[in-house]
């Protein structure tokens, strides 16, 4: 029989691992250099509070809730911190997930970083230019690269194709 010291002592270790991982993807982050750079002052002036917990705290918006999900027109998809172009609309396909998915990114435009946070091992995605969080890159996408960039819509903009 599980005591109620033992639930503590568990609890307490569980938040202690997932504050590990938080705190080490955040440290990582934090000792990056980028082209654009602004103090946290000025990310929040720049951004709406959801893009700042999104692109600077890598935080993640509900499934479903991006209009990005439908957005089908040719056109660029880019980083809502700093305007670089991160996806052209011709890799973007319906994943399911119910976040916007690519399954390639521009040329020079998005890096990755191993994330360690909630206990899992992933990889994240973020913007070259300004180091936002964008989302996570999965090997279960289609072909002809067979990844899934899983992207918050909140750290994107979408600018359409000239007719």
């Amino acid at each position: 029989m599980t005591t109620r010291r033992q639930l503590i002592l568990g609890a307490a270790a569980s938040v202690a691992a997932l504050s590990s991982g938080i705190l080490h993807r955040r440290a990582n982050a934090a000792v990056e250099s980028f082209e654009v750079s602004y103090t946290d002052a000025q990310w929040r002036a720049r951004l709406s509070p959801q893009q700042y917990a999104v692109l600077r705290q890598q935080d993640t918006e509900p499934p479903g809730s991006s209009p990005l999900n439908a957005e089908h027109r040719a056109g660029t998809f880019s980083c809502a911190g700093c305007a670089l172009p991160l996806f052209a609309s011709s890799t973007k396909f319906d994943s399911g997930t119910g976040w916007p998915s690519f399954w390639k990114p521009l040329d020079n435009a998005v890096a990755t970083r191993k994330d360690l946070s909630y206990g899992m091992v992933r990889t994240e995605a973020h913007c070259r230019r300004c180091g936002g969080h964008l989302g996570h890159v999965f090997d279960d996408g289609p072909p002809p690269t067979g990844l899934r960039y899983c992207i918050n819509g909140l750290s994107l903009s979408f600018t359409q194709k000239p007719a």
